[in-house]
């Protein structure tokens, strides 16, 4: 159990720590953000719907994961609340695979299946362990009558926040980083074109006199491809009705979605029009 506990416990520190140090995750449209990951699983994921709903408040739930990784990495360690901590994991090892690692196939190639096998093992042992032994505390709802118990969990709490801003202190420094979309000379005033963004993703450009936009082609309800209708200068949702207002930031104008489409930034640079 020992060493189960060992690889759980700094693996999920050490996931917890490789987002706070990166400087583009809970960054609002960086390429690399938790948005940006959120956009890219919906769609082939069992669960877009959960995603597509979360990705409103994609920051708040980048700072959730963040610092959910590092409580039950510490907590695992240092052996607080040991069943509620693998039941943590657990349960966000099912949704990982749900999310990210569900199409793989042949599935032992996926890291998060044998996770939630070792998961579930640690929980289990930590379980027949406690009563093997006729303990009562590290019960699966920690006893939060027991002051020590409460301060051992206030401890991993406060541990995890301190180590969210220090990995945030390890911040490397943002590189520009520019995309070419198309030549400006390709695009016409009044035209639109789509293409491939930084993350992988669909998306389209348009030009005006006034600039250049662009936005997301992933729908916000359940993850399908919008296109453009020039009858009517709309995006489209051809799946469930959804209908997307380029002029007036992408807003929802029919349909079951239920935000805007992410806008990406985009300019003119020279001979060429980048993303940014």
């Amino acid at each position: 159990m020992t060493i189960i506990r060992l690889w759980l416990g700094v693996t999920w520190i050490y996931g917890g720590w490789f987002k706070a140090s990166d400087g583009q995750f809970l960054t609002k449209g960086a390429p690399n953000s938790f948005e940006a990951q959120l956009n890219g699983m919906i769609g082939h994921s069992p669960i877009s719907f959960a995603l597509t709903h979360m990705l409103e408040h994609a920051t708040l739930f980048g700072w959730f994961v963040m610092l959910s990784e590092f409580a039950i990495g510490i907590a695992t360690l240092a052996g607080v609340a040991l069943q509620a901590a693998a039941l943590g994991g657990f349960s966000m090892t099912i949704i990982l695979w749900l999310s990210v690692s569900y199409h793989v196939h042949p599935y032992f190639l996926g890291s998060d299946l044998p996770n939630l096998v070792l998961w579930a093992a640690f929980f289990l042992m930590v379980r027949g362990s406690n009563h093997g032994r006729g303990r009562r505390d590290g019960g699966l709802i920690p006893n939060l009558r027991d002051r020590r118990e409460v301060i051992r969990i206030a401890g991993v709490a406060v541990t995890s926040v301190i180590a969210a801003f220090a990995g945030g202190s390890f911040k490397p420094k943002p590189k520009a980083v520019s995309h070419v979309v198309a030549k400006v000379s390709e695009v016409s005033i009044g035209q639109v074109k789509e293409f491939t963004a930084l993350d992988g993703s669909p998306a389209i450009l348009f030009r005006t006199k006034a600039g250049v936009f662009a936005y997301s082609r992933v729908c916000t309800h359940q993850g399908c491809t919008v296109n453009y209708q020039a009858l009517g200068n709309v995006l489209s949702c051809p799946c469930h009705g959804a209908k997307f207002d380029p002029t007036n930031g992408a807003k929802v104008i029919a349909g079951p979605a239920p935000a805007p489409l992410p806008k990406i930034s985009v300019s003119i640079q020279g001979e060429n029009i980048v993303q940014i």
